[in-house]
Parts: structure tokens; C-alpha cells; sequence
């Protein structure tokens, strides 16, 4: 899969309507608490990339039954019925998804499972020090060679716990879904003020869908214990981070109608709107769906801390935007599939475009039109994504590296790319 590569001539429009597809957030979220609840539930839709992957491998571990047919999931959960701590460890590989190991860390400590946590490629490197830090204080021994594997025995116990509020909310959101699981009350204080709070909103809504509830108070949650979470039919709404490239190509010249998005949804990255807006798209809402396309590109000043995902996608239409962008408070991006920061900037680079990093951000002076040329996709999902709607914008031919990438979270990207008009080609170059 290394000698792929994604070919585009230059230029082009998007046209048409694309149903953005299923929140990988929502959707992680969910088919946890399906997997810890007593029963049946069906969740749909579900769009099985490598995260999504992940996820049923840590579902299944916890030892509930799932079976996907289409784009739909039934998840057979496992109830109070708790493994024991005197087992040997379960593998559950988490593949590359960050999301996957912050959160079943925890659940599975909870559950009574012991559990070897695996992954590949950046995955294994990337920080999970805070658990090794918090859970021995919660009764569970975690043996780590600095990174994966990480070996966790013992079950997680009720009890009052720090945590900051400017790390990952992945570690927050795996304490809150597992602390209903202990017998007695828990309490989750934030020692330093909440970044990605869209993240944790979500998490605790998605909670109360399974009937399971988290109560917020003035430094933190009050998590009362001895809670069971409840078998339901669930929808997953549409990936709000996924929705930002079209966005951006309806910003920087197409014409799309987006469908499939909640506007009430508690996806931080639904600011998309706004942020577009604010480089000069035009962006009307007609009830669910949502028509854009682009007006007067200008530069804007964005605080990246509650947005992270959506930082390729908005660098890459700045690059084509009147005046100077500033993006900051971003610097969590240096620990996700690639430094996205470096990686972000080398993209617009190698388009044709200007951009410098800076320590928390990126600093992204707009031109005309891109030149085109080669970029290294990193593989890196939002990097290749991103790269691809540069290239409508490019005077000469984008050739993106890694573009089997976009497994990661959006499989049928280029697919559904190509049915809007695009025209990327994704080649086998050889040996």
C-alpha cells in the first residue's frame, strides 16, 4: 500500500449533494455503551473505516456479541456481567485510533478485564502516560515500556480523581464512561481549565441516551456509582469534521449541498459554519441541508483549541484567502497521526502555497491559486483529505502520497470525491 499514490490534474469544481457520513465520534461513543449495556441495541449508520475497526475489536473484547450488516450494527452488550481481574490479559488492538485506547483503558479496568493494549503505527507512541499516573491510584497495576503495549490488572474502583482539563479529552471521556461502572461515587476534578469541552459534552450526552448519567458542578463531575447502562436504538448523526472539507471546497470555488448533519449537534467541529463563513463562503441552511459555495476569500484569525480536526481543512483554504491567517492554540496537533502542525504547513508547501509554524499554530499568507506538485500525505487522513480539495485550486497536477489513508475515518472519500465531479486517480506506482 506504500507505492499508492493519488493523482489529480488541476483544477477543478465539485457539484452536487454529498451525505456527509457517520460522526466517528458519535459512533465510537455509542457502540460502547452499547457493548456495556444489558441487551439489544442497533446503531446506524455505521461506516466501517480502521477507527471504526478498532472499536468493535474493543467491543468485542469486553465480551459482547456485534454483527454489522450494511451500515448497520447490532450490539449484543454484556450487562453487570463483569469479567475478573484474576484472568489473564485480553489483546485489544486499537489499531491507530487514539480515541479507541483513551476510552476502553479505563471501561476495561472497570469491567474486571485485564487487557493488553496494542496498536500500530503512530498509535503505539503516542501519550498515554496520564493513566499509568492515575490508575494505579484506582487499583490497577499498569506495566509500560513507554508506550504500547500496555499491560492494565486489577479493577478500577470508585474514588476521587484529578485529571487536567488541557490534555486530550479522550482520557476525560474514558473516566466518565467508566466510572458509573464502580459500586461506590466518583468524583472527576479538573485541575486546569477544559480544552475540547464540545468532546466532553458529547460524551455525557451520549451517556444519558444509554441511561447512564455524569453531573457537572463547578471544578468537574459528580459520577454516581452502581449505574447501568440501557440497551437502545440509536442514530448516529453525521461527522461534523468530515462535512469541513466540503466546506472548504465550497469555500474555495464548488457548489455542494451537505446532508445528513445535525445543527443542534454537541460536535465542537460544527463551528465549521462560521469559521467558513468568516473566509467569505457562502453558506445558506434550508432545514437540514446545508448550500455552499464560495464569496470574496478573506483571511481570519482562528482559536484552534476546541477545533483541532479541522485545522488541515481551514489552513488549506486560507492558503487561496486575501490577507494573513492566524491559527493558534494548536498545538495538541503535534501528537496525532503526523505532526499536523509541520505536516499541515509542508501540504500547503508543496501546493504552492505559504505557511509557517509557529509554536502553537500557523501562520498561512493567502495567494491567487496553487501551483500544484507533490505532497506527502504523512498518512495522515485529514492531510491527504485536505490535499485533495487543494488540488481543485492548482494550476498543474496534485500528486498526493498515502492517500489510502483516508481508511482511517472516511473510506469512500475519493469515491465520493469523484461522483462530485472530481477527478482523483488512485494508482499503484510499483516497487
Amino acid at each position: 500500500m506504500s507505492n499508492l499514490v493519488c493523482k489529480i490534474p488541476g483544477g477543478g469544481i465539485l457539484r452536487g449533494t454529498v451525505k456527509i457520513p457517520p460522526s466517528k465520534s458519535a459512533a465510537h461513543r455509542a457502540m460502547l455503551c452499547a457493548a456495556l449495556a444489558d441487551g439489544r441495541s442497533v446503531l446506524s449508520p455505521i461506516e466501517l473505516s480502521n477507527d471504526m475497526k478498532a472499536t468493535l475489536n474493543a467491543v468485542t473484547a469486553l465480551g459482547a456479541k456485534a454483527d454489522l450488516s450494511g451500515d448497520t450494527l447490532a450490539i449484543d452488550g454484556i450487562g453487570g456481567r463483569f469479567g475478573s481481574a484474576d484472568n489473564e490479559p485480553t489483546d485489544i488492538n486499537c489499531i491507530e485510533s487514539g480515541s479507541t485506547l483513551r476510552f476502553i483503558i479505563p471501561i476495561a479496568c472497570a469491567a474486571g478485564i485485564n487487557g493488553r493494549f496494542i496498536g500500530e503505527g503512530t498509535l503505539v507512541t503516542r501519550p498515554i502516560g496520564l493513566y499509568s499516573d492515575l490508575l494505579p491510584q484506582a487499583g490497577v497495576e499498569c506495566f509500560s515500556q513507554s508506550g504500547l503495549p500496555l499491560v492494565c490488572k486489577g479493577k478500577l474502583q470508585s474514588g476521587k480523581y484529578e485529571i487536567p482539563g488541557n490534555i486530550s479529552s479522550q482520557f476525560i471521556t474514558g473516566m466518565l464512561m467508566a466510572l458509573p461502572l464502580c459500586d461506590g461515587d466518583s468524583f472527576l476534578r479538573l485541575t486546569t481549565p477544559l480544552q475540547s469541552s464540545a468532546y466532553v459534552d458529547m460524551t455525557i450526552r451520549c451517556m444519558a441516551d444509554f441511561g447512564v448519567k455524569v453531573i457537572p458542578d463547578e471544578s468537574g463531575w459528580f459520577i454516581p456509582g452502581g449505574q447501568h447502562y440501557s440497551a437502545r436504538d440509536y442514530t448516529v448523526e453525521g461527522d461534523w469534521s468530515q462535512a469541513g472539507f466540503f466546506l472548504a471546497a465550497g469555500a474555495m470555488g464548488s457548489e455542494l449541498t451537505l446532508r445528513g448533519l445535525r445543527l443542534d449537534s454537541a460536535q465542537g467541529d460544527k463551528a465549521a459554519v462560521e469559521l467558513f463563513r468568516n473566509f467569505g463562503a457562502e453558506i445558506d441552511i434550508d432545514g437540514t441541508e446545508i448550500h455552499v459555495r464560495a464569496g470574496k476569500r478573506l483571511a481570519q484569525h482562528i482559536n484552534a483549541g476546541q477545533i483541532p480536526d479541522l485545522v488541515p481543512c481551514l489552513a488549506v483554504c486560507a492558503a487561496l484567502c486575501e490577507g494573513t491567517t492566524i491559527i493558534d492554540h494548536a498545538e495538541r496537533l503535534r501528537i496525532k497521526e503526523s505532526d499536523r502542525l509541520t505536516s499541515t504547513a509542508a501540504m500547503i508547501h508543496s501546493l504552492g502555497g505559504k505557511a509557517q509554524v509557529t509554536d502553537d499554530g500557523l501562520i498561512i499568507e493567502g495567494i491567487e491559486k496553487f501551483t500544484g506538485g507533490v505532497v506527502d500525505g504523512f498518512r495522515d487522513h485529514r492531510i491527504v483529505m485536505s490535499a485533495a480539495i487543494g488540488a481543485l485550486c492548482a494550476d498543474g497536477e496534485v500528486t498526493i502520497t498515502t492517500p489510502h489513508s483516508v481508511s482511517k475515518s472516511y473510506p469512500s472519500f475519493f469515491e465520493v470525491y469523484n461522483s462530485l465531479g472530481g477527478k482523483a486517480n488512485v494508482i499503484d506506482m510499483g516497487q
